[in-house]
């Protein structure tokens, strides 16, 4: 799968998810770092890749504008943290998720469930 990791997001889980066999770039990786959401958005779009972010901001543009893409994995409350713990719970629940983020979704992983909201998301 192809992802773009947020700013708000270590580029440690950049470097999980390509040793996984993901094809994943940090922000930073091209030139983001400082970007407004709405232009990391459209760079996940244009590069079809799904954005994982711990920003709840993303869902909201998603819905304003009422689009199709990007699917975006939102991390929310994950205890410590870390890019292993976050890059573990993205791996475990990956597959159960993958059809739903090729469809055009928002994922939400938390430390006890998932959520999934197909888009267009209501605006």
């Amino acid at each position: 799968m192809r992802f773009l990791i947020d700013n708000n997001l270590s580029p440690l889980l950049a470097e999980r998810l390509k040793a996984a066999g993901h094809d994943a770039l940090h922000v930073r990786d091209v030139g983001l770092q400082a970007a407004t959401d709405s232009v990391v958005l459209e760079r996940a779009r244009t590069d079809d890749r799904v954005l994982i972010s711990a920003d709840t901001d993303f869902g909201s543009l998603l819905a304003r504008s009422h689009a199709m893409r990007p699917s975006i994995l939102l991390i929310r409350r994950l205890t410590g943290r870390r890019a292993a713990d976050q890059f573990a719970i993205i791996q475990a629940n990956l597959v159960s998720v993958a059809d739903d983020l090729a469809m055009g979704a928002v994922v939400v992983l938390g430390d006890y469930r998932v959520r999934v909201r197909r888009l267009p998301l209501p605006g």
